[in-house]
């Protein structure tokens, strides 16, 4: 899988979204967190918001449900025009079913895991998923530390889809940087989420670029291996 990074808008001026998605032009898609105030404590964008800015801009949409009965609102976002929509399976009562429901809906379906869980017992749900998203801190607030622990987890997964033979990607989102995106990459991610690293950067978009070629220098190493 190529390398993606995929800014996200949390960290960025919120009233201003459609000028801050213009400053990262050479993004791979623009990474939104709808967050409820239940699944997780933070309370952010939603659907009209998003809607709006689908409108704004010409890049993908990637959209990360951080919401309660994920069943119920996910397939609304691929209607809205979203390309990925990525639920938690913590909060997902049929996986399977909604993931076949958003490609019915022309959507890439992605299934993310808070840290602490694990990927083992979703290892036959994969080849329902275009992208596997492993938080890398806990799920709910942008700027927080970047979880090494998550690492060995990012190799299993990747190991498990390497198995599997399916064309997936391996997403992290959390504390990725300058600093830690190369470790995640030699671990096995390939689409990199990454707010306050880009939108806190002079220039977000050179910041775009210098994380993708850090991501795939070890990328590289990691396939040679």
């Amino acid at each position: 899988m190529p390398v993606a990074i995929t800014p996200s808008v949390l960290n960025a001026d919120l009233a201003d979204l459609a000028g801050e998605v213009a400053r990262i032009p050479s993004a791979d898609a623009v990474h939104v967190d709808v967050m409820d105030s239940h699944f997780v404590p933070n309370l952010t964008l939603g659907l009209p918001v998003i809607t709006s800015l689908r409108r704004h801009t010409s890049l993908p949409l990637d959209i990360h449900l951080m919401i309660e009965d994920a069943d119920r609102w996910a397939p609304a976002y691929a209607e809205a025009g979203c390309e990925s929509v990525t639920f938690h399976v913590e909060a997902t009562r049929a996986p399977i079913r909604l993931a076949r429901e958003l490609h019915a809906l022309g959507a890439r379906a992605s299934m993310a895991l808070r840290p602490a869980t694990p990927i083992e017992p979703y290892a036959e749900l994969l080849g329902e998923l275009d992208q596997v998203l492993l938080m890398t801190v806990e799920p709910g607030f942008g700027g927080q530390s970047f979880l090494d622990l998550v690492l060995p987890k990012i190799a299993r997964t990747r190991e498990i889809v390497r198995r599997s033979g399916q064309q997936i990607a391996i997403q992290v989102d959390g504390g990725v940087s300058l600093e830690t995106i190369e470790r995640c990459a030699s671990a096995g991610a390939d689409v990199f989420v990454a707010g306050t690293a880009v939108f806190g950067a002079s220039d977000p978009d050179a910041m775009v670029s210098a994380l993708r070629e850090r991501a795939a220098g070890s990328a590289a190493l990691r396939a040679e291996g």
